[in-house]
């Protein structure tokens, strides 16, 4: 290229990522449910002709890695009839997508009658029918219990809403104003795609657009290829374990072998336990995108991703298992297998990429749902929450307390003020949970979190499927495991505590007590700078008595370190500098 084409590549590059991002303003600004514009539970992206993804905004991990098998499925169904003015619906998990109530609008962008471009976006609807309010029952056999299926349709010909769509939705959810205003959020934001591109189309013509396209795949693997050189050659592997699937407690077997060469990496899950009656399952497609998520972690994770970073990834598993799931299987928590996949990889990776990867997190999403009927509105109300969590330290850092899931990407959690102003329920407690501590290093783990829920209505009940239960999050390099994740109901004299949650009956003055867990540590805890130690127990996160026990460190009446006792705690090693 010359110059001139070389610096407006660059220009449409940067034209193309602020597409994405406005078309996720868009959708926040425009949506109707709590859990799309206050969690973020979405992703925008634009693909090329052939559905390859081109740019993205920050949402959803999960949902960036299935664009490109989405709109590819649309392409296959709609071969020989995509027109101008199309615009394309699902929610098919087995088609690409990942779980009934993540619901694509994809666009096919046209310009002087040629084909040039696809826009896509995807959000997490509160509802879309099916066995339970919020449609994903922690305890369904089928997907058809999961709600309502668009098994790729067309929702707009010639440019107009099809009412045939919209009554079809309006009739199969419980919430159909959250839902079709959802539906028109997403609507809006492929459209924003498309006048965008007609724009960059104008000003610099469709073959400077598609050139570009191809020097965005093109770097994008450049630069993985280079990336894997950093991490040594070799067959990494790992076993996990998944803490039941919302039918049995029974702990479910899975294993890796990831065989990273000079610039490529196979990710091997053969030997994974068979699909299984519970909707912990995944498809394919998720699967898939839960490793792009930690090969892009390893390579260049800061990079703007598209399609381009994942061709030196091949994955190979086989059909029917628990991490390849065919249909009728549900998959309604597919996040919580994902999830599963992500750490599992990312725990065979640890010590070969520790200038990227920490110890063991909490890995679950811990996602809660407090449905019911509202007492002043008289009207149902579905709350959907992910919780934040520990994550595992790394080779110089502690762990981070307090934060999302590896799967959900750059979502937030919500505000009390918004959960108690739309929804019957009152925060009466929020705080880092220290009480089981978490995994002891050199470095340790980041601290979990616990939520407490006053239920305000005599009509309520609750569900959940929380992760990383029984199996602890693992650490690294001699530091220990970290915390397990539960929930605890607390009515009258009755107390509950566990992981899956199937359907359970609320009434008003009810707790519901969200605890999750601290993550791994990095290193021998003896290795620990006792300053460090006293600033955990300074700060009310370690007692004195857990400092001497688990990091031989001793602290005085006036919280400051003795450093005799100290060295001699551990076994003779060098005086440290005073304490603070």
């Amino acid at each position: 290229m010359t110059d001139v084409e070389s610096v407006t590549t660059e220009i449409i590059k940067g034209k193309l990522l602020a597409t994405a991002d406005e078309m996720g303003i868009v959708l926040v600004r425009t949506s109707m449910s709590p859990v799309i514009y206050e969690v973020l539970d979405f992703a925008c992206g634009v693909t090329d002709a052939q559905g390859q993804l081109v740019a993205q905004n920050n949402g959803i991990t999960l949902f960036t890695g299935t664009f490109g098998l989405q709109v590819q499925s649309m392409l296959r169904k709609f071969a020989g009839t995509i027109a101008d003015g199309d615009v394309y619906m699902t929610n098919d998990p087995y088609g690409g997508g990942t779980h009934t109530t993540d619901v694509a609008l994809i666009k096919p962008i046209f310009w002087q009658g040629g084909l040039i471009a696809f826009g896509i976006a995807v959000a997490h609807w509160s509802e879309v029918g099916g066995k339970v309010a919020g449609s994903l029952s922690p305890d369904s056999t089928e997907i058809y219990q999961e709600g309502v299926q668009f098994p790729g349709i067309r929702l707009c010909r010639n440019g107009a809403v099809l009412q045939d769509v919209i009554d079809l939705v309006a009739a199969n959810v419980r919430l159909p104003k959250h839902s079709l205003g959802d539906l028109n959020a997403e609507l809006a934001a492929v459209r924003v795609c498309e006048g965008r591109l007609h724009e960059i189309c104008r000003r610099y013509g469709t073959e400077r657009l598609t050139a570009t396209f191809g020097a965005i795949l093109e770097q994008g693997e450049r630069l993985a290829r280079q990336a894997l050189r950093l991490i040594p050659n070799g067959v990494y592997e790992a076993e996990d374990f998944i803490d039941g699937d919302g039918n049995r407690d029974l702990q479910l077997p899975i294993r890796v072998r990831v065989t990273v060469e000079d610039e490529a990496m196979a990710i091997d899950l053969t030997g994974c336990v068979p699909q299984v009656p519970g909707p912990i399952n995944c498809t394919y497609s998720a699967t898939l995108s839960a490793c792009k998520t930690i090969f892009k972690a390893v390579t260049e994770p800061t990079a703007p991703s598209n399609d381009g970073w994942f061709r030196p990834l091949r994955v190979v598993i086989p059909p029917g298992t628990v991490f390849s799931a065919v249909r009728p299987a549900p998959v309604g928590w597919y996040y919580e297998g994902s999830a599963h996949v992500s750490e599992l990889v990312w725990k065979a990776l640890a010590l070969a990429a520790p200038h990227r990867l920490t110890a063991g997190s909490y890995v679950s999403l811990c996602a809660t749902y407090i449905c019911g009927r509202d007492p002043v509105t008289n009207e149902l109300f579905v709350h959907i929450e992910p919780h934040n969590g520990g994550w595992g330290a790394g080779p110089d850092k502690d762990g981070e307390s307090g934060l999302i899931a590896t799967t959900d990407g750059d979502t937030y959690n919500y505000p009390v003020e918004l959960i108690e102003n739309k929804f019957p329920l009152r925060v009466e407690r929020y705080r880092f949970h220290t009480e089981g501590g978490v995994g002891a290093g050199r470095f340790r783990g980041g601290f979990g979190l616990e939520r407490v829920y006053r239920i305000l209505t005599d009509d309520a009940f609750s569900y959940a499927s929380i992760g990383r239960s029984i199996a602890r999050p693992w650490g690294v390099a001699g530091g220990e495991p970290g915390t397990t994740n539960y929930l605890e109901i607390i009515s009258g004299r009755r107390r509950f505590r566990g992981a899956r949650l199937p359907h359970t009956t609320l009434k008003k003055g009810d707790q519901i007590r969200i605890v999750t867990g601290g993550g791994g540590g990095y290193g021998p805890p003896r290795e620990r700078d006792p300053e460090l130690v006293g600033q955990d127990v300074r700060g009310g996160l370690l007692t004195p008595q857990q400092a001497l026990q688990t990091y031989g460190v001793v602290l005085k009446e006036d919280r400051t370190i003795d450093h005799a006792r100290t060295a001699a705690q551990r076994g003779g090693r060098g005086r440290r500098r005073p304490a603070a």
